[in-house]
């Protein structure tokens, strides 16, 4: 277990808005991969996501997170998502910027998202096809499950009230803390941080998730990044066989699907110890397979130039 260092800083996006970020980095060894944490709704990067954060540096990967706009330490009203392209858009110029550094530029590139972070990880991977390594999605929102969506009717009611009251707190949706974690301990956690967002879903906000999730089913076939999908069966957040189905009709030839018995939706953050450990273990050994074929491909071009210079000389 290798020791790491952490390290805070706000940016200011192109839109001018005031972002937190922050980052884990290993104090000794050189960083195996790059690994960019995408939170999901209401949630934020410093606090719900340390756990998952510190798995990753103490087995060797260099962390990144930022809180969206209107999340967590993040400027913008709690809780709103106007616009959830402008999200992507703050994301991929975060990640990017740090991947392009110098250092950076021949290490690996990793995104990991649960929940909407999930979405956020295949809206990133659409953005940049050919960007990216490979995806960590931990119940993605690919379709919101329908026990936590109201009526179809209600649904097209509360669209068009989103356009004059975008920011009302009235979307009729059962309490996603109690729903989405398991430990009663972490349920304690997110209603006490100050930095998490605890009312009901604004209006504006529920629509982009539902246009985005609606979105996202629809178009799971254009999916070619390697990826790992994970998914607790019993999820009442975000439906597991949507999760399935991605494994089934994404293009991508490295793909994995790890669904678990009498799992709930968070995964990353609110499960049972003992489950937050199987699950850990199961995205610790795809991350070390995918860093260990590229060091193995990486040889392999070395010895091929070798081989060539030899040839010359």
């Amino acid at each position: 277990m290798g020791s790491f260092k952490y390290e805070e800083e706000f940016i200011v996006n192109s839109r001018g808005v005031k972002l937190f970020t922050c980052r884990w980095l290993p104090e000794t060894d050189e960083p195996k991969a790059l690994i960019f944490l995408c939170h999901g709704y209401a949630m934020e990067c410093s606090i719900s996501m340390r756990g998952c954060a510190t798995r990753l540096v103490k087995a060797g990967y260099e962390v990144h997170g930022i809180d969206c706009e209107g999340h967590g330490k993040s400027s913008g009203l709690l809780g709103l998502i106007s616009d959830f392209d402008h999200l992507v858009d703050d994301l991929s110029e975060h990640f990017t910027n740090i991947s392009e550094r110098k250092e950076n530029r021949k290490k690996m590139r990793i995104l990991m998202g649960e929940s909407m972070g999930g979405a956020m990880v295949l809206r990133l991977h659409r953005k940049k096809p050919d960007y990216w390594d490979g995806g960590v999605l931990i119940a993605p929102m690919c379709k919101i499950a329908d026990e936590m969506k109201p009526s179809p009717v209600v649904i097209k009611v509360l669209s068009l009230m989103a356009k004059v009251i975008p920011t009302w707190k009235i979307t009729p949706t059962p309490d996603i803390v109690d729903a989405a974690f398991r430990d009663p301990q972490v349920v304690k956690e997110v209603r006490t941080n100050p930095y998490t967002y605890k009312g009901r879903p604004r209006l504006q906000t529920s629509y982009q998730l539902l246009t985005v999730s609606t979105d996202l089913e629809k178009r799971l076939d254009e999916v070619s990044l390697p990826f790992i999908v994970l998914h607790g069966e019993e999820d009442k957040v975000t439906d597991p066989s949507v999760s399935k189905l991605l494994y089934e009709s994404a293009r991508s030839s490295d793909k994995t699907l790890k669904l678990y018995p009498g799992m709930w939706h968070s995964l990353s953050y609110g499960e049972l110890p003992e489950n937050l450990d199987i699950v850990f273990s199961d995205i610790g050994k795809w991350l070390d397979d995918k860093f260990f074929a590229r060091g193995e491909e990486q040889q392999k071009l070395a010895n091929d130039r070798n081989v060539l210079d030899l040839k010359h000389n």
